[in-house]
């Protein structure tokens, strides 16, 4: 398949994935169903950068994320980051420090109210 099929507009070429998936036997659903995925997490990607989402979409069509979303990827196959500093995965969350876990500021009680 060459890159040059696939939409530059963003609406035509989410239609355009819809229609490779449904040539290729699969659906977006079904795509998010064998991934542990939200309907909502891979509509997502539609608009929004998600590099995990974008990534098992390309996937299924025999491409590269950068083929799909140029605007997206850098050539070395790295997502582009909105936020530099912000994990891919949240997976691991830091919620503990040294000193014990890590409340939620409103959650937490103040000396004078114990």
């Amino acid at each position: 398949m060459e890159t040059f099929d696939i939409p530059l507009d963003l609406e035509r070429r989410w239609e355009w994935i819809k229609f490779q998936l449904r040539v290729r036997g699969t659906n977006l659903a079904e795509l998010a169903r064998d991934h542990g995925l939200s309907d909502r997490a891979i509509r997502n990607a539609k608009k929004r950068p998600y590099p995990s989402v974008e990534r098992e979409i390309a996937k299924a069509l025999g491409l590269e994320p950068a083929q799909l979303w140029p605007e997206r990827w850098n050539a070395d196959g790295s997502p582009i980051r909105q936020r530099p500093n912000r994990a891919e995965s949240n997976s691991v969350s830091p919620k503990h420090t040294e000193k014990g876990p890590v409340g939620h500021s409103k959650t937490q009680r103040n000396e004078r109210d114990a």
